[in-house]
């Protein structure tokens, strides 16, 4: 699947930040996918309790991780961007203990078990920037259980806004202090672990604040300093400059 614009441009994009890959490099990653599937919003990429024999990469839209309650509740943990691995960790954790499912139309980049197997033993040095990369995972979701158990509404939807932008900003999908985010008020509410009038409330507060603007999916960011102060936000555990990118409001 080489090509002179690599099917797996976004996660080139995103590695590129941790360390320069090589033109080999680059081709190893884009020979390693076995095929492309799109997935339409409300399914499941991946199903808690399987064991899936290759990794899901997101090349675009919007994913989010979750786990259900038995009275059919859902709690989103994480969301996932283009140049997400989506379960690189179900490459050695098996069965899932949670699920992934499509927040929008998403295309996926199927990785075989057996090729991250290959790259493992003959790449240590992509395997070292796929480590790190679930290593960030991790570091993200430890973030977002502190949002959840301590932070009110307003400063988590603050936190998630100052996460979302950076993270975006990595992969060239957010410029200028705004960035789209295509999700329902009732995804939102799943995320932050309120209800969706709460939700809305915390919406209005933060324009109330003239922190954000947020129309239909477009946010921007009106001021970085108080928001990031509002969100108690620290971007050491995503990795990556505080000042990427952010321009004065």
């Amino acid at each position: 699947m080489s090509s002179s614009i690599p099917t797996v441009l976004p996660l080139v994009t995103k590695l590129r930040n941790y360390a320069a890959l090589s033109p080999q490099e680059e081709q190893v990653l884009d020979e390693a996918v076995a095929g492309i599937r799109e997935y339409e919003s409300g399914q499941d990429i991946v199903v808690e309790g399987t064991s899936p024999n290759h990794s899901s990469l997101l090349l675009s839209g919007l994913a989010g991780r979750f786990n259900m309650s038995v009275e059919g509740k859902r709690q989103i943990t994480s969301l996932h961007i283009a140049g997400d691995f989506v379960d690189l960790h179900s490459f050695l954790i098996k069965p899932m203990d949670h699920s992934i499912v499509a927040l929008g139309t998403c295309r996926i980049a199927t990785v075989p078990h057996a090729t991250l197997t290959a790259i493992t033993e003959q790449h240590p040095r992509l395997t070292r920037l796929l480590w790190l990369n679930t290593l960030i995972d991790a570091g993200t979701h430890r973030r977002w259980e502190f949002c959840l158990g301590t932070l009110q509404g307003h400063q988590h939807l603050a936190h998630l806004v100052c996460e979302m932008y950076l993270r975006l900003k990595q992969i060239s999908q957010a410029d200028n202090n705004s960035f789209h985010l295509p999700i329902t008020q009732g995804v939102l509410s799943e995320c932050l672990a309120q209800s969706v009038v709460h939700t809305n409330r915390v919406v209005q507060q933060l324009r109330a604040e003239n922190v954000i603007s947020w129309e239909r999916d477009l946010i921007t960011i009106k001021d970085w300093d108080r928001l990031a102060e509002m969100g108690e936000f620290d971007p050491t555990y995503l990795r990556m400059p505080v000042s990427d990118g952010l321009t004065a409001a």
